[in-house]
């Protein structure tokens, strides 16, 4: 490919600029950080003195005269490195490339990652006669994958095996996209986030599932009356593990919003909601629910559904919520009742019941207010 000549980038609140021998000293702090271990495989691990040395006096000029490009990404006040960014994976038939960047734990979450990855691209377009701006992530990197979707790039789905792990295993890549004609601007998950990061009306508070409720979730789903009811959930603790790291990025992809109910005056884990959005076209979602023992009769189930069918309803755009029950389970159709759902149809044989049997599905539904 052809060498490009080094140029500095103006982001705004951040410039980019070819690195310097001044770099080193912050570039091995900042990639000693175990979120750039895991998230940047290829990064080596550790990040010695002699690696960060190599990679400013010889991995990053090899950057450019590959065709490609290298910056440090610094305080355009200070001249601090805040991170690095680059454009690489250029193929040049199909005027496509890649871009990708670090940022050091010290500047996270100030918009630094945007600011580089809107300026690299817009560079690429303008200057390098790019088409096409590819950004990959890892799966459970949702921080990543709201850059992505800030930057204007929209989600085209999951490139399967496609990464290769610190380990030698494969793992998958979330796939990015911007082309040069796409309308300026962020682009919108696929769900939008609860306001302020939660909902509550003073009995329960709903949030974001996260990491660190595994052990209680999978303690709830391994409850007998839990169990019978679970359908299509994990089973194991790995499993809800898994589930867990990827909530957030299966709530910015539109696929689903789990949560976690809390009694909103202990803040105790009480149980789980969540609502899978399993017919966009259609504007269609289900929400499905459980409760610790120690929590129920009290209507916390009750208010759960009703909060978070009132979001969908009205925040994220959804014109029917619906919610299946098994027969047996008329509990969760007096929640449903008061939640406001109606009962809307008995759909024999649908769910998938043990040992290759089939169970009724008792269906209830609520429906966004205008189209009532």
């Amino acid at each position: 490919m052809t060498a490009v000549e080094p140029v500095e980038l103006d982001g705004g609140t951040v410039r980019l600029r070819p690195w310097a021998p001044r770099d080193a000293q912050r570039t091995r702090e900042a990639c000693a950080d175990p979120l750039i271990a895991e998230f940047i495989p290829l990064m080596p691990s550790p990040y010695t003195d002699e690696v960060s040395q190599w990679w400013i006096n010889e991995g990053a000029p090899a950057a450019w005269q590959n065709g490609g490009a290298s910056w440090a990404v610094v305080d355009p006040a200070t001249d601090d490195v805040l991170g690095g960014a680059g454009m690489g994976q250029v193929v040049a038939e199909r005027a496509q490339a890649e871009v990708g960047y670090w940022i050091a734990p010290w500047a996270r979450r100030r918009g630094v990652a945007t600011a580089a990855t809107v300026a690299i691209t817009r560079w690429a377009f303008a200057e390098r006669g790019i088409a096409r701006m590819e950004l990959v992530t890892a799966p459970r990197n949702a921080a990543s994958q709201r850059v992505a979707l800030a930057a204007g790039f929209t989600r085209e789905g999951v490139r399967r095996g496609a990464a290769t792990l610190r380990d030698g295993s494969r793992g998958d890549h979330v796939v990015f996209a911007r082309l040069a004609t796409d309308p300026p601007g962020p682009v919108a998950p696929g769900l939008p986030d609860f306001p302020g990061g939660e909902l509550s009306d003073g009995l329960v508070r709903l949030r974001r599932l996260a990491p660190g409720d595994a052990e209680a979730y999978f303690a709830l789903s391994e409850l007998p009356e839990v169990r019978r009811n679970n359908i299509g959930g994990p089973t194991t603790l790995e499993g809800v593990r898994e589930r867990c790291a990827l909530a957030e990025s299966d709530w910015l992809a539109g696929i689903r919003a789990a949560c976690v109910i809390l009694d909103a005056a202990t803040g105790e884990f009480a149980g789980d909601i969540g609502l899978y959005y399993q017919e966009p076209f259609l504007r269609q979602g289900i929400i499905g629910y459980g409760l610790r023992p120690e929590f129920r009769g009290r209507g916390l189930a009750t208010a759960a559904a009703r909060l978070i069918s009132d979001w969908a309803l009205e925040q994220a755009g959804l014109v029917r919520v619906a919610a299946g029950t098994f027969p047996y389970n008329e509990a969760s159709r007096r929640v449903l009742e008061r939640a406001g759902f109606e009962r809307e149809g008995h759909l024999k044989a649908r769910l998938p019941g043990p040992d290759g049997t089939r169970i009724d599905d008792i269906q209830y539904v609520r429906i966004a207010e205008r189209y009532r």
